[in-house]
C-alpha cells in the first residue's frame, strides 16, 4: 500500500481532529435534549428544561456538535462551543480545584481548546464550508516552504 502524501495525511488527520471530538460533545447534548444514552441526572432516560441554563447548553451541544463534524459554519458554530466549556468548566469544576485532574474537568478543558482550534483554523479541506465554497481552497504548498 503507498503512503499517503504529507499533505493528504494532514488533511485526514485534521477532519479526524475535527469529527471525533464533535460527535462526543454531540452525544452530551443528545443525553440533555432527548434522553438517549443514559439521559441526564439521576432518572434514566431524563432530559433538561429546554429554557434553562442546562437547555441552552444541550442545544449548542447537539447542534454545535453536528454542525462542527460536518464543517458547516465551522469557525462560529466551534468558537460558541468552545465559550460553552469554559463556561461548563469555570462553573461545575474549577470551584472543587484548580487542577483539572483534581475537578475532573479534563474533558471540558481539552474540548474548549479544540474547538478554539477549529475556530480560529476551520474546518479544513474534508468540511461542507469547503465543498459549498464558503471557504477558498488553500494553495498547495511550495516544496521549498515545507523544509
Amino acid at each position: 500500500m503507498p503512503a499517503l502524501s504529507t499533505t493528504k495525511s494532514h488533511d485526514v488527520t485534521f477532519a479526524l481532529l475535527r469529527i471525533v471530538p464533535a460527535l462526543i460533545y454531540m452525544q452530551h447534548g443528545a443525553a440533555k435534549l432527548f434522553g438517549v444514552l443514559g439521559g441526564f441526572g439521576a432518572k434514566p432516560g431524563g432530559t433538561v428544561a429546554l429554557f434553562s441554563l442546562m437547555g441552552l447548553a444541550g442545544v449548542i451541544e447537539f447542534f454545535g456538535g453536528l454542525l462542527v463534524s460536518l464543517g458547516l459554519f465551522t469557525r462560529p458554530a466551534a468558537f460558541i462551543m468552545g465559550g460553552e466549556m469554559a463556561v461548563a468548566y469555570f462553573m461545575a469544576h474549577f470551584p472543587h480545584s484548580w487542577f483539572p485532574i483534581l475537578n475532573h474537568g479534563e474533558l471540558p478543558v481539552v474540548l474548549c481548546f479544540t474547538f478554539l482550534f477549529f475556530a480560529a483554523h476551520g474546518g479544513g479541506s474534508f468540511s461542507l464550508d469547503r465543498t459549498l465554497g464558503r471557504v477558498p481552497a488553500q494553495p498547495e504548498p511550495e516544496m521549498a516552504e515545507q523544509m
